[in-house]
């Protein structure tokens, strides 16, 4: 990875150098410009990386991969506990209750299971609230999905204050489930495992790095592919053994479902001054107009970096507008479920816990793209920056390993690339070159005759100066 500071974050988006081809894809689709292109291969600057997994994605070659926890891992805790995102359950055949899913995954070899979609009944519950109270902020910005939370933290440092600080049903399922088994059961923490079942490498790198708050209350994050052909398999062949267990678990309600696709946030909160967007790059956009304060009159923004929400994470197994109808349907089927999952004794001890929804530390920006500390040399920085990028072509053809022209400019005034990596400017610089070649070529010691030996040069290309014409002519 190139660094620009001896600074480490964790990444679960990692480069398979010996599968890129060198081929510029994915710089021409990383939001936050963190992939160069150097000898003929990818380069990702760790400090600008948020995980987002599109270029995954867009990777022709499968380049670049997401380095999760598997099920093996299960095998280093006595008791685990498994945490479905509701994508999952968009991925099997209509018809199937997500209670059976979750039975599955009791039988692959979890002890225990909380349904995300229970605790997203919760957290959306504690937005409502939230966004209720009287702010001079507005407006809110959801924190569910944590790559755009590192798209704020790296490209739009000023508006981390927007970020709610409500942590996300991920994170709430895992305090429920924590506290479930150690004060309920008694077991001992060191001993339990507890596995978010992830949709996508933005929540695998968040499980890792939390933002927002400093516990480890997750032990791992395993992702839908692996787990989707075991659970497959028991929803063919087992339905009897899932029966029998269905009865003992709690669901989560169809809007806690919803949070699976982009706008079921929204709906479990309610209200009407409220945004749904998503798509890493749609994103960008409505940020950037919260930047200019074009939407102060919006309470909350449900955003998701993913096209149609959760369930077109990269680690999902079935297409996503396929997945987005079925979670839809489950959320209608089941939204009479939600005044029984509020009363239920385990929400209702939750919902008394302000702790386990809140973040217990301010979100920082990463100010990543600033080109020094030192105000003043920065100001030079720019300066020179804006010179480069006034004599670079414009065309933003990505031939120079950068994504754009600007790119280039900045990585320059870094020394992090030359100004003739440019083949534009490389071939202006060799014709230039080219002439003062020639023009060196012309040029003879004054004690030969300069004139003379300009008049043999002209003839050697064919040319005739008049004081070399034909004798015919006299």
């Amino acid at each position: 990875m190139l660094k620009v500071k001896n600074q480490q974050y964790f990444h679960s988006v990692h480069l398979m150098e010996d599968k890129c081809k060198g081929c510029v894809n994915c710089i021409k689709r990383c939001p936050t410009e963190a992939i160069r292109v150097r000898d003929g291969k990818a380069h990702i600057i760790e400090e600008r990386c948020i995980d987002c997994g599109e270029c995954v994605r867009i990777c022709p070659n499968q380049a670049k991969i997401v380095v999760a926890d598997t099920l093996e891992n299960l095998k280093a805790y006595k008791y685990n506990v498994a945490l479905p995102a509701p994508a999952i359950y968009g991925q099997f055949r209509e018809g199937i209750d997500p209670r059976h899913v979750m039975a599955a995954l009791l039988a692959i070899g979890f002890d225990d299971v909380v349904d995300v979609a229970f605790a997203a009944d919760l957290v959306g519950k504690k937005i409502r609230e939230a966004i209720s109270a009287p702010s001079e902020i507005r407006p809110f910005i959801s924190s569910a999905c944590p790559a755009v939370v590192r798209l704020i933290q790296v490209r739009f440092p000023n508006l981390v204050e927007h970020i709610l600080p409500v942590l996300s049903p991920m994170r709430a399922a895992a305090n429920i489930a924590r506290n479930h088994v150690t004060e309920k059961m008694g077991l001992d923490p060191k001993d339990v495992g507890v596995w978010f079942i992830s949709p996508c490498p933005g929540k695998v790198s968040a499980v890792n790095e939390p933002a927002g708050t400093e516990d480890n209350t997750i032990s791992g994050a395993i992702p839908i592919a692996e787990v989707y052909p075991l659970i497959r398999e028991k929803l063919n062949h087992n339905q009897e053994e899932l029966d029998q267990i269905v009865a003992d678990l709690k669901p989560g309600s169809g809007l806690g479902l919803g949070w699976a696709r982009s706008g079921g946030e929204n709906q479990s909160i309610g209200g009407s001054r409220q945004i749904a967007v998503d798509g890493i790059h749609s994103v960008i956009q409505i940020l950037e107009d919260v930047e200019r304060g074009k939407l102060s009159d919006i309470d909350y923004i449900e955003a998701q970096a993913c096209v149609g929400g959760c369930v077109g994470g990269v680690l999902t197994v079935e297409n996503s507008f396929i997945t987005r109808r079925r979670v839809r349907i489950l959320a209608t089927d089941n939204a009479g479920r939600l005044d029984g999952v509020l009363c239920d004794e385990m929400a209702c001890e939750a919902l008394d816990n302000e702790d386990w929804f809140r973040h217990d530390r301010p979100i920082e920006p990463r100010p990543t793209l600033k080109l020094d500390d030192d105000m003043a040399v920065a100001i030079r920085k720019m300066e020179q920056m804006e010179r480069i990028v006034e004599d670079l072509p414009g065309l933003d053809c990505g031939s120079c390993g950068a994504p754009n022209c600007r790119a280039l400019a900045e990585d320059v005034v870094r020394g992090l690339a030359n100004e003739m990596d440019c083949v534009f400017k490389l071939r202006e610089r060799v014709a230039q070159l080219a002439g003062e070649m020639m023009e060196l070529a012309e040029k003879a010691p004054p004690a030969m005759g300069h004139v003379e030996k300009k008049a043999e040069i002209e003839n050697a290309i064919g040319e005739h100066s008049a004081k070399t014409k034909p004798d015919t002519e006299k």
